[in-house]
């Protein structure tokens, strides 16, 4: 039996056409769609952060050490530059902590 990752399930039906129209069963196109979600993610969790901290990306820069273009860049869903050392600085400057977790790569086994 060989094991494939599950595809991921849309809310909507238009994305999910679209995904499996043009990702679909291409393992590059899968690999860099499921890199891009981790670079947006990881982009939100940045901004969610600051802004529950209520401080402008001027304010947070001055709080890391760094300058407000580094946080507009942090910020964006395209950047792939996210190091483990800047994500500790930015938990430090907020009192908060990165935590790392290997979880199971969800697979489905087909006949």
């Amino acid at each position: 039996m060989a094991a494939t990752k599950s595809k991921p399930k849309f809310a909507s039906a238009a994305l999910q056409y679209t995904y499996d129209r043009y990702i679909g069963q291409n393992p590059k196109l899968v690999q860099e769609f499921e890199e891009e979600v981790i670079n947006a993610d990881i982009a939100r969790k940045i901004y969610d952060l600051r802004t529950e901290a209520g401080l402008s990306q001027r304010q947070f820069a001055k709080k890391i050490g760094t300058n407000a273009s580094v946080i507009c860049r942090l910020e964006d869903a395209d950047y792939e530059g996210h190091s483990l050392s800047m994500l500790k600085r930015i938990a430090e400057a907020l009192d908060k902590r990165v935590e790392i977790r290997f979880l199971p790569a969800k697979r489905l086994k087909t006949a």
